[in-house]
């Protein structure tokens, strides 16, 4: 099988990645953040294995650097000049709008992420799929609930980019039902 991505800009991506998120911990754990960026390139990894007409190196490089405008200082600008433009376009459409009110935001951010590549598409279900593991002990049930609907929603709305990681992000929504009580 041919592969549709390189070691080199997943390893350049990396490296930014762990730069900028450097000291960053997974919430509610003593987890380095690097180790989520690494769960979900490698959903997506995964995802490319089977449905390798896919971009592989638009779809890994988003993924390691997914949250890096959102959590550190990095800029929009800065992962455009080191990756180009798809990669950066990528990368801010999947950075949540803090300007606008939190009930609001995961609507903005699926409309903005539905206007890229498919290959952005699928970093946002790789994402919550590892995100929907235990939550943080100091999240209430509503939370939870509202987590696991949030979870609902991107499937519905983005689960054509990929069949994998759809049917990855099912058994997690399923699963995660064991926490709310």
């Amino acid at each position: 099988m041919q592969k549709n991505w390189s070691q080199e800009s997943y390893i350049k991506a990396f490296n930014k990645a762990a730069q900028a998120h450097q000291g960053q911990k997974i919430p509610g754990s003593e987890i380095p953040y690097i180790m989520h960026l690494n769960f979900v390139s490698m959903e997506v990894i995964a995802a490319l294995y089977v449905e390798n007409e896919r971009d592989g190196n638009l779809a890994i490089q988003c993924a390691i650097l997914h949250d890096i405008i959102e959590d550190t200082v990095t800029t929009f600008e800065e992962i455009k000049t080191e990756f180009g433009e798809a990669i950066a376009n990528g990368v801010l459409a999947l950075t949540k709008d803090n300007s606008i009110p939190k009930d609001l935001q995961m609507t903005d951010s699926l409309r903005r992420i539905k206007k890229q590549p498919p290959e952005i598409w699928m970093v946002k279900l790789a994402d919550r799929i590892s995100n929907l593991q235990a939550p943080p002990h100091y999240w209430n049930q509503e939370k939870i609930i509202r987590y696991r609907e949030q979870g609902i929603e991107i499937y519905e709305t983005l689960k054509d980019a990929s069949p994998f990681l759809a049917s990855r992000l099912v058994s997690k929504i399923e699963n995660y039902k064991v926490f709310i009580k």
